[in-house]
């Protein structure tokens, strides 16, 4: 079979807009689920491109080197643990000291106290008619900012080693808990009750409004550890933070640590651990868990949107040929061939279905442009693999669907079509 040549490239494409102009409303109503398809996976395809993008920064944020040891599996339903996990001891505060005896090839180690909504608990922070539910406080070791870099000092200073060692009722604020308790003041140096004590406000946060899988930065308020084993005994549930350097191996860090707290826990050889080791990326691990429902949803939507396109492209098309089967004939009769109808018909319907294509990609742009500028931390961002895609898909749909009119066409028997009214 011969290609076509240029000239016959131009004069098939050029009829099939011919095809399209003659047929305006008919051809826009056919391209309808091209658009749609086209546009609904290239707007999510962005969407989560810029979303990965957010998720991967918070959790860079948490710091890449630095893990966390947990009573409980990291992102999961307290309710829903199972009965060996609900009766796993709770930490001592004095674990971090002998991890940091036991595990010399890691560079932090430090506890962790939260009381929080998501425990059962609620706190109540206040100064003069202003207040704040809904808070989480924790108390920290000075070291926690290093361990956990996502909580960056603002204004003022975190918690010293002196507070520490004093046991001082000196808190740290989250930005928007400061917003909303000093509007037109400054923060640092005034004091604030939580829980019905008195603390005074000695740093405050960089805004961090958090990840939809938690909550941020602009919710916490920080004590000293030492505080807030005195103020909140009931308080039980810790969590310690261990950073491995750079120049360390981290299966051997973990290892180190793994084997402290068994020994600490008195783990015999053949049982399990009763605790947990996790890495930030649990964060990565369930926002792919999440995105998987949305690919599955996208792709339905796209596939529905695409089949239906793709049946109205062969209608069209079927259409066509009826309507132009006494030009099938003369055009037969003065010499062109079956492979020359066939591409005729083929490249009219991949013009059909790429403009279509082409005006999903431009819709497909603007979704995520708007989310850009509607929510500027997700960087909704179209790449050249899915406009590629686009293309590629509506092409596909083109000659797939396209195919059986133009094959149709080309086999017509020219006297028949000279005869057809």
């Amino acid at each position: 079979m011969a290609l076509m040549t240029p000239a016959q490239a131009r004069e098939n494409f050029l009829a099939a807009m011919e095809t399209l102009r003659s047929s305006k409303v008919r051809s826009a109503m056919t391209m309808l689920g091209i658009v749609i398809g086209v546009s609904s996976v290239i707007s999510m395809a962005a969407i989560i491109q810029g979303l990965n993008k957010f998720v991967q920064t918070k959790v860079e944020s948490l710091g890449s080197r630095t893990y966390f040891v947990s009573r409980f599996p990291p992102g999961t339903d307290p309710s829903r643990w199972p009965e060996r996990i609900r009766i796993r001891k709770y930490f001592d505060y004095n674990y971090a000291e002998y991890i940091r005896q036991a595990a010399p090839d890691v560079q932090i180690v430090t506890t962790v106290g939260t009381r929080g909504f998501f425990f059962g608990d609620s706190n109540l922070i206040t100064s003069g008619d202003r207040s704040v539910e809904k808070v989480i406080v924790r108390g920290a070791e000075p070291e926690y900012t290093e361990a956990i870099p996502m909580f960056s000092i603002n204004r003022g200073r975190f918690i010293s080693s002196f507070d520490q060692e004093h046991a001082r009722q000196v808190v740290v604020l989250g930005a928007a808990i400061s917003e909303s308790l000093f509007p037109n003041t400054e923060a640092l140096g005034k004091t604030v009750r939580i829980n019905g004590d008195t603390f005074e406000v000695v740093g405050v946060f960089e805004h961090d409004q958090g990840l939809f899988l938690g909550p941020g930065v602009d919710i916490f308020a920080i004590i000293p550890l030492s505080c807030f084993k005195k103020h909140y005994p009931e308080a039980k549930e810790l969590i310690m933070a261990f950073t491995v350097p750079e120049n360390v191996n981290v299966d051997t860090a973990q290892a180190e640590v793994i084997q402290a707290m068994r020994r600490l826990r008195r783990v015999s050889a053949s049982k399990e651990n009763d605790f947990e080791v996790s890495s930030p990326d649990f964060l990565s691990n369930l926002w792919n868990q999440l995105t998987e429902a949305l690919v599955i949803l996208t792709s339905v939507i796209s596939s529905i949107g695409l089949l239906v396109g793709g049946i109205g492209v062969m209608n069209i098309m079927l259409i066509s040929v009826t309507e132009r089967t006494q030009e099938i004939g003369v055009r037969k009769a003065i010499g062109a061939r079956r492979a020359d109808i066939r591409l005729q018909f083929l490249l009219e319907a991949v013009v059909l279905t790429l403009t279509g294509g082409t005006v999903g990609i431009l819709i497909g742009a603007g979704v995520s442009t708007l989310v850009r500028t509607l929510a500027p931390s997700i960087p909704a961002t179209m790449s050249y693999l899915w406009v590629s895609i686009g293309f590629a898909m509506s092409v596909g749909v083109g000659l797939f669907f396209g195919y059986y009119p133009a094959n149709l066409a080309a086999n017509l028997d020219p006297i028949d079509c000279l005869r057809y009214e």
